[in-house]
């Protein structure tokens, strides 16, 4: 029987360079991909269909952002779908960022500057905003869109024959420091993507604690430095053409700056060709491209606690309830 796979955030970026690299693994595979609106979904799968004329895809429509749109979205895939054999959560937002050029001149002086480039410690913020949730947009979006998909899900990827995948797009950016567990939506703060990035780490290590044993398995992965619609918002693009040639030059000092989609979808690929059981839960899975140009996957370990890992499930759970008492006629 063929794989079934659902894609997040499939319209552009990795998502799309995942999508299309998958097939070239395996084109028996169902592939089904989400996105925001109908018309973004049908425009992704005739570009898709325009490489891989013979690949099965399918779409639906869902916005992470909105707890009623995933659980339409939740409920449609269980009516069309007996298992699913692959989950990449890769839909993200980065809204309204601003670049902190005295933090970038002080990394210069003291030397830090090239770990800030390639993590974005102390340069990145961003303003975040209520969603029509009351959720944090950032958080909803990166975060709580995808643990309710997975929740809702539970039927299609649990007790299986074989393993069932859930593999989350995360970030360098993810760090402790950003987060934190009296304030997980981070509406106090102005990291809210890195406190995203971060709790996302801290979710996938407790699922594997959960579910590992109904043959669900957890990985987190990193692009890297990609250009992407979202990178593109950080400076105006006139700043973007003068300093590419600069990051190219930087690719042979750090090697998270994979640059392009198909680059970053690299370990995104990698994890779809290993044995889950093998995989180490406290690990993420980096894409690394040379100074050359070649794509290889770096394991590193996660600075993760797992005690506040087990709280922030028990908090996301918590607010599902919440979410579920609201929306119940969208429940089966």
């Amino acid at each position: 029987m063929e794989r079934v796979v659902l894609v997040t955030g499939a319209s552009g970026g990795v998502g799309l360079a995942l999508c299309k690299r998958l097939l070239d693994e395996d084109g028996r595979i169902h592939l089904c991909i989400a996105c925001r609106n109908e018309q973004k979904s049908e425009a992704t799968r005739d570009l898709i269909l325009a490489t891989h004329p013979s690949a099965q895809v399918s779409t639906v429509e869902m916005d992470l952002g909105n707890l009623a749109s995933v659980l339409r979205a939740a409920r449609e895939l269980r009516c069309r779908f007996q298992r699913l054999d692959f989950v990449y959560l890769n839909a993200g937002i980065m809204p309204n960022p601003h670049v902190n050029f005295k933090a970038l001149w002080h990394g210069l002086l003291t030397g830090k500057l090239l770990h800030m480039l390639t993590t974005a410690e102390g340069i990145m913020t961003q303003t975040d905003r209520l969603n029509g949730d009351g959720l944090q947009e950032v958080f909803a979006t990166n975060l709580f869109g995808h643990f309710m998909l997975v929740r809702q899900l539970q039927s299609l990827l649990c007790s299986n024959e074989k393993p069932s995948r859930l593999i989350w797009t995360s970030s360098s950016n993810a760090r402790e420091s950003a987060f934190s567990l009296s304030d997980y939506q981070h509406a106090k703060g102005q990291e809210s993507y890195s406190s995203s990035k971060y709790a996302t780490d801290l979710t996938s290590v407790v699922l594997n604690r959960k579910f590992n044993d109904q043959g669900l398995y957890s990985s987190v992965v990193c692009p890297g430095l990609v250009m992407s619609n979202m990178t593109y918002r950080i400076l105006p693009v006139f700043l973007w053409m003068l300093l590419m040639p600069i990051m190219w030059l930087i690719r042979f000092f750090a090697k998270t700056y994979t640059l392009t989609p198909y680059n970053g979808a690299e370990a995104h690929v990698w994890l779809f060709k290993q044995k889950p059981e093998y995989l180490d839960a406290l690990v993420k899975y980096h894409s690394c491209t040379s100074g050359l140009g070649r794509c290889y996957v770096e394991p590193r370990k996660m600075d993760v606690d797992e005690d506040t890992a087990e709280k922030l499930y028990q908090k996301l759970l918590e607010l599902e309830e919440q979410s579920l008492e609201k929306y119940h006629d969208l429940l089966d």
